[in-house]
C-alpha cells in the first residue's frame, strides 16, 4: 500500500509510520520541523503545496490524519482558555485535518480501496461530557462531526472514512501515568484501519474495535 501520514514525527504517528514501513508499505510522512518526507505546517494552507507535489497522482491508498495539539491542560474556567489557544487548536485539530484531505483528494480518488483515517478522541463525544478540556474537547467534537460529513460525501468515490480514538497513550500528549503503550495503540489501528471499509464508513471506534458513542 501508498500511505500518508499527517504528522509522524512523534508519539503514535511516528509508530505508525515504523509498522507499516516494517511491513513494507510505502509511507509518506509530514513533520513540522522535524525528518520527515515532507515539511508540513498543517496551520500554514500554503505549506501544503509540498504534500501535493510528494503525493502527486500516484494512487494513494489510506490517508492517516494524526497531527493533533492539547494545549490547555489544568486550566479554569475562570481565569484559563485564552482566545489565542481555541484559534490554535482548532487550526490543527480541525482545518488541519480538512486541508489534508482536500489536498489527498486526488492521489485517494485514484486508488482501489482507499481509506481516509482520523485520529479524533473519546473526548469529542457528545454523551460523555465530564466538564473541563473545553478547547480539545470542542476540537474533537467538530473533526468528528467533519469526518463523519466528509464520509457521506467521498462515499461516492469509494472512499472510506473512519474516525478513531488511539487510547489514552503514553506520549508526551498523553503522559506517562497514560494507561496504552504507544505500540499497542498503533497495532490496534492498523487492525482498524484494515477493517474499514464503505459499510462502515462514518464509524467513531476506539483502537480495540470498540464502538463509541457520538
Amino acid at each position: 500500500m501508498r500511505i500518508a501520514i499527517i504528522g509522524a514525527n512523534r508519539g503514535i504517528g511516528a509508530r505508525l509510520a515504523a509498522e507499516y514501513t516494517a511491513a513494507g508499505h510505502e509511507v509518506i510522512t509530514t513533520a513540522r520541523n522535524a525528518p520527515a518526507s515532507v515539511t508540513l505546517d498543517v496551520t500554514h494552507p500554503t505549506s501544503f503545496g509540498a504534500l501535493a507535489d510528494a503525493l502527486g497522482t500516484a494512487p494513494l491508498d489510506l490517508l492517516v490524519c494524526n497531527a493533533g495539539v492539547y494545549l490547555e491542560k489544568g486550566q479554569d474556567i475562570s481565569t484559563g482558555y485564552a482566545a489565542a489557544l481555541w484559534a490554535q487548536t482548532f487550526a490543527v485539530n480541525v482545518t488541519g485535518v480538512f486541508l489534508s484531505v482536500q489536498t489527498a483528494l486526488p492521489a485517494l480518488r485514484a486508488a482501489q480501496t482507499p481509506k481516509i483515517a482520523i485520529i479524533s478522541s473519546k473526548m469529542g463525544s457528545q454523551a460523555r461530557a465530564p466538564g473541563g478540556s473545553y478547547i480539545y474537547r470542542s476540537s474533537k467534537a467538530a473533526v468528528l462531526n467533519l469526518g463523519r460529513n466528509i464520509a457521506k460525501d467521498v462515499a461516492s468515490d469509494g472512499i472510506a472514512v473512519g474516525i478513531y480514538h488511539p487510547g489514552w497513550v503514553r506520549t508526551d500528549m498523553g503522559g506517562s501515568n497514560a494507561d496504552v503503550a504507544v505500540e499497542d495503540s498503533a497495532v490496534g489501528l492498523i487492525a482498524e484501519f484494515s477493517r474499514l471499509d464503505l459499510d462502515q464508513t462514518g464509524c467513531f471506534r476506539a483502537f480495540d474495535g470498540e464502538d463509541l458513542p457520538l
